[in-house]
C-alpha cells in the first residue's frame, strides 16, 4: 500500500507520464481555443466583431463586481472542504480550492491534476493520506449530486414561469440526472446506514467486475467496507456544512451569470436563464477540454438563442461568464500557490510516527 501511495505522490511521476500530461494539456487548450474562436461564432451565426462590440460595453464597475463575486463564490466552497476534512481552516481551504482549480482548468479531465495539487498542499500541512482521500471521495459525491440536480431544478423553474417550453437536451439531462443521482445517492446512503448493505453492494460489484477483469488484486467488498468506516463520521458531522457550501457556491455563480446576461443585454425569464446556467454547469464535467471550455459556451449560447435572445448578446454573456468563472481562476490559483509557499508547514501524520519510534 505504501509503495502504491508513493508512486502516486506528485513529483514522482515518470518522464513519460509528465510528457503525456503536457501533450494532453496542449491538445485540450488547442481544442478549446478552436471551439471558442472558430466553432462558437459559427454555431451561433455571429462574428467575433459583433461579440467584441457587446463586450466592449461592459462597465469597469461591473467587471470589478464580477471579480468580487467569484472570490465570494470560491469562499463559499470552503465550507464544503472544511466540512469534509476536519482541522482544515477556511483560509487553507480557499488556497486548496483556487490552487487545485487553476491546475484543473489547464488540462482536459483536469480533476486528477487538481486532486494531486490538493494532496500535495494538504500533506504539507500535516494531514494524513487517509483523511485527504476520504475528503476527496465525499466532496466528489457531493459535487456529482449537486451538478446532476441542477437540471431538475431548472425544469421546475421553467414550468413555474411563463414559458413552459423545455428543450429536449435539458429534458434528457434531467432524466439522466434524476436516475443517476438517485442511484448514486441510494448506494451512498445504503453503504453508510447498513454494514450488511455495504457487504452486499461490494459483493455485487465483485461478481460483475470479476467477469470483466480476471486479474484483480483487491476486492470491491473490502474497499467498500473500508470506505464506510472512513466516511460515515465525516458525513455525520459535516453534511450540513458541505451542503451549504455547495448551495452558496452555485447560488453565487448563478447571480454572476445573471449579471453577465443583463450586462450584455440578454433579457429572458429567470427560469430560462437558470436552465441555460444549469446546462453549462453540467457540461463543465466534459473531459475533452479543460473544464468543458468551448463546449459550455456553445451549449449555453444555443439555449439562450433558442429562447429568443440576440445571438451576439447571448454569446457575449456566455463568454463573459466563462472569463470570470474559468479563466480568472488561473491567476487566482497562482496567488493561491504563492500563499501556500509562504504558509507554515507541518510534518505529515504518518511520516512523523516512525521518527518518534526511532528515538524511543
Amino acid at each position: 500500500m505504501s509503495a502504491a501511495t508513493t508512486a502516486e505522490e506528485p513529483g514522482t511521476a515518470p518522464a513519460r507520464s509528465r510528457g503525456r500530461t503536457i501533450v494532453q494539456g496542449v491538445f485540450g487548450l488547442g481544442l478549446a481555443a478552436a471551439l471558442l474562436i472558430w466553432g462558437l461564432p459559427r454555431v451561433s451565426n455571429v462574428t467575433w466583431s459583433e461579440i467584441w462590440h457587446v463586450l466592449s460595453g461592459v462597465p469597469v464597475t461591473t467587471a470589478v463586481l464580477l471579480l468580487v463575486g467569484v472570490v465570494i463564490g470560491l469562499y463559499c466552497y470552503t465550507f464544503t472542504l472544511t466540512g469534509s476534512l476536519r482541522g482544515l481552516r477556511h483560509w487553507q481551504a480557499l488556497i486548496v480550492n483556487v490552487a487545485g482549480s487553476s491546475v484543473g482548468n489547464l488540462l482536459p479531465g483536469g480533476g486528477a491534476a487538481g486532486l494531486a495539487a490538493t494532496y500535495t498542499i494538504c500533506r504539507s500541512w500535516g494531514f494524513s493520506r487517509r483523511d485527504i482521500s476520504t475528503s476527496a471521495i465525499v466532496t466528489g459525491v457531493w459535487n456529482v449530486l449537486a451538478r446532476i440536480a441542477l437540471p431538475l431544478i431548472a425544469i421546475a423553474a421553467l414550468l413555474a414561469g411563463r414559458d413552459p417550453d423545455v428543450p429536449n437536451a435539458l429534458e434528457d439531462a434531467a432524466v439522466a440526472g434524476a436516475v443517476s443521482g438517485l442511484l448514486i445517492l441510494g448506494i451512498f446512503v445504503a453503504i453508510l446506514v447498513s454494514e450488511r448493505a455495504a457487504v452486499v453492494i461490494g459483493q455485487t460489484f465483485d461478481k460483475v467486475l470479476g467477469r470483466l477483469f480476471r486479474r484483480r488484486t483487491m476486492r470491491v467488498k473490502d474497499l467498500v467496507i473500508d470506505l464506510r468506516a472512513r466516511i460515515s463520521d465525516v458525513v455525520r458531522t459535516g453534511w450540513l456544512s458541505m451542503t451549504l457550501g455547495l448551495v452558496g457556491f452555485f447560488g453565487v455563480y448563478y447571480v454572476l451569470f445573471l449579471v453577465c446576461m443583463r450586462t450584455t443585454g440578454v433579457d429572458l425569464f429567470y427560469g430560462q436563464l437558470f436552465a441555460a446556467y444549469a446546462l453549462g454547469r453540467l457540461l463543465t464535467a466534459v473531459g475533452v477540454t479543460p473544464g468543458g471550455l468551448g463546449v459550455t459556451e456553445a451549449a449555453t449560447s444555443a439555449a439562450l438563442i433558442a429562447w429568443g435572445a440576440d445571438p451576439a448578446q447571448a454569446v457575449a454573456g456566455a463568454v463573459l461568464f466563462s472569463v470570470y468563472t474559468h479563466l480568472m481562476e488561473i491567476p487566482l490559483g497562482a496567488l493561491g500557490w504563492l500563499a501556500w509557499s509562504v504558509s507554515p508547514k507541518k510534518e505529515p501524520v504518518e511520516d512523523a510516527a516512525p521518527v518518534e519510534a526511532s528515538h524511543g
